[in-house]
């Protein structure tokens, strides 16, 4: 007797034997909600900074006054409550207005397509941080890699598309950067936080902060530590020269201080003043070039005065 053909049929899932067409579709479209600001959660390591400064205060003045004008995009939470997508900024500052509610537009999206929606939302702000911009690449790269079917911690870019190109070049035409300059952003989330808040405050440049990059962090620290007591930062040579007895296993914290206080070309005679000294004579936030063009100023006024007072 012969065999008859086996027929696979597609089997529907549980959700689908017991929930109408109308209600799938339902599920799956976005909507606009005011959600109390206690459902709603941040997004999980979200990379940029949210700080209570001027253009904070002046978001949460505006929001007193006139309310959010753009919805914030949250996500459902399968435990209940939201996440927050794109709008962290405008959630803190409605706390500061004294809001309860935030307008959000409220949409079902993979882990993938939050990460990717969450950093592109960002990456539109008039100034990122340096440390901002590498967690943000990084977890961008990493949820492209997966949508092209590579594990979630493997960072070498792969085929993204049917025309053969990689995950970082699309990367890279997206943000307008060079894949190499992506690189290197991510290299830094290999930074240890005091030394990222430096690159961040402009102490440390790019160059050199990707050097340190690659220094295990117990020896970052210790450099951190050479730099706080001796005043000073590495350059890039500085830094090479580092990386290199990192990578022989030679570096340690007599290594550091020796690098760390040769002579810098562009370091010759140096004077320095230490900054708690001077510090009640300018206010907060004022910039070192600032500080020094003052000093000169009051200096040059000084040897007005008493070259007046020799004739």
């Amino acid at each position: 007797m012969a065999k008859g053909r086996e027929i696979k049929l597609p089997l529907p899932a549980a959700d689908d034997l017991f929930s109408t067409q109308e209600e799938r579709d339902e599920a799956k479209r976005e909507f606009i909600a005011d959600i109390p600001l206690t459902e709603i959660s941040d997004f999980p390591d979200h990379p940029y900074k949210v700080k209570q400064d001027e253009s904070m205060l002046e978001l949460a003045a505006s929001i007193r006054e006139k309310g959010v004008v753009n919805p914030a995009l949250v996500r459902p939470k399968p435990e209940g409550g939201y996440e927050m997508v794109a709008g962290h900024r405008r959630k803190f500052a409605s706390e500061l207005a004294g809001k309860t509610v935030m307008p959000c537009i409220v949409r079902n999206l993979t882990d993938d397509e939050a990460t990717i929606i969450m950093v592109d939302s960002n990456l539109q702000r008039e100034k990122v941080l340096p440390s901002e911009k590498a967690f943000a690449y990084k977890m961008k790269l990493e949820a492209m890699n997966r949508q092209a079917g590579r594990p979630s911690k493997n960072m070498t870019p792969v085929v993204s598309n049917s025309l053969g190109v990689r995950t970082n070049e699309v990367l890279a035409k997206e943000v307008g950067e060079s894949r190499e300059t992506i690189r290197r952003y991510i290299r830094l989330t290999e930074l240890i936080p005091p030394i990222l808040d430096m690159v961040d405050e402009g102490k440390i440049a790019m160059r050199p902060a990707v050097e340190l990059s690659y220094l295990p962090k117990e020896q970052q620290q210790a450099l951190f530590d050479t730099m706080e007591l001796e005043d000073c930062t590495p350059s890039h040579a500085q830094a090479i020269k580092m990386r290199k007895f990192a990578e022989t296993g030679k570096l340690n914290e007599d290594v550091i201080l020796s690098i760390m206080t040769e002579e810098k070309p562009n370091q010759v005679e140096q004077f320095k003043i230490p900054k708690k000294r001077i510090d009640k004579y300018f206010s907060p936030g004022t910039t070192p070039k600032q500080i020094e063009d003052t000093i000169i100023k009051a200096l040059e006024l000084y040897r007005r005065r008493e070259r007046g007072r020799e004739r």
